[in-house]
């Protein structure tokens, strides 16, 4: 189900088109034996109105159509934005507190739903329910969503180019968790079909990145930084339109906790098949190409001839 069908056609999947804003969903849950719920909005990350609608209230229908329409099994794509700030070297298992980070809207989002997922699962005990809570999620076809999403227009591919990548900033806080999406793939599969799955599960791949390892993998050097000064530099940028990445996205980065993925290989028997820095690299590697797939979000082609449409519908405030 998505609000723009993708061109992409498989075997034994069929698209049906809904928004989860306004469209009747308990229709299209009904008689399935499971809904996972992956829709969320990034932009227009200036105007958060439209962005809670579909990432709070939107997700709130999803969660209450699928248990109207008795549907055994319910999957949230949760995330470690939804987590307090927390430590950079330990690792904190699924009891952390999920109070988000409130300079983050995107965090912010993230912690709201999973209170309304707490109450729908009080309010129906018959339903299954499981949410994920991947570290950022990297593969090579993600390529052109990402970079438009949090580089812009402005970025030519070539200077995203691994081996052109000269220095990484060495600064408090830089630490954070990256998965291949094959592998979060993986993990909703399991989530969906093991029958005594429940509750909250983090993923995320070894190893932990931080400037000595983002400096190792890509052959730069470090160079020390401020996180003040990289925030106000932030900010600057997002209000000139020279770039669509609002500060409080660096404010997450910098403080939610490095996650403890225990749990989910031990009772869902997830395993990694990509390191955090082979996806990392893929998708560096697909920047500097110009990858893609033929979805709404991932197609090359939704830029346009150099990148015409991201300009005419305005950096960083396009839902489109």
């Amino acid at each position: 189900i998505a609000r723009r069908l993708p061109e992409l056609r498989y075997k034994k999947v069929d698209w049906a088109q809904a928004d989860v804003t306004r469209d009747d969903l308990v229709a299209l849950f009904r008689g399935a034996d499971a809904v996972i719920h992956l829709a969320w909005l990034i932009q227009p990350g200036r105007d958060e109105s439209v962005t809670h609608a579909t990432n709070v209230e939107g997700s709130r229908r999803v969660f209450e159509g699928a248990a109207r329409a008795g549907v055994p099994a319910l999957v949230y794509a949760s995330s470690v934005g939804a987590y307090s700030p927390g430590p950079k070297y330990r690792a904190v298992d699924e009891g952390w507190p999920t109070g988000g980070i409130e300079t983050s809207f995107y965090s912010r989002h993230k912690a709201q739903t999973e209170r309304i997922l707490d109450g729908v699962e009080r309010e129906h005990p018959e339903l299954r329910v499981v949410r994920l809570r991947p570290g950022l999620i990297f593969k090579r076809e993600a390529a052109t969503g990402i970079r438009r999403l949090f580089a812009g227009p402005l970025v030519p591919n070539v200077l995203l180019r691994p081996a052109l990548i000269p220095l990484v900033p060495d600064m408090e806080g830089l630490v954070f968790q990256a998965v291949h999406s094959d592998d979060v793939g993986d993990a909703y599969r399991r989530a969906a079909t093991m029958g005594d799955a429940r509750g909250a599960y983090n993923v995320a791949a070894d190893p932990v990145l931080d400037p000595d390892v983002l400096a190792e993998t890509l052959g730069a050097r470090k160079l020390s930084a401020s996180p003040r000064v990289l925030r106000a530099l932030a900010g600057a940028t997002f209000r000139l339109r020279l770039q669509p990445t609002e500060p409080g996205w660096l404010d997450m980065g910098l403080q939610v906790p490095v996650m403890d993925t225990t749990r989910a290989r031990t009772e869902l028997g997830w395993s990694p098949r990509h390191s955090s820095t082979d996806a990392l690299l893929e998708l560096l590697e697909g920047m500097s190409d110009g990858s893609g797939i033929p979805t709404p979000p991932l197609d090359p082609r939704t830029s346009g001839p150099l990148r015409v449409r991201e300009l005419l519908t305005g950096i960083g405030q396009t839902s489109k």
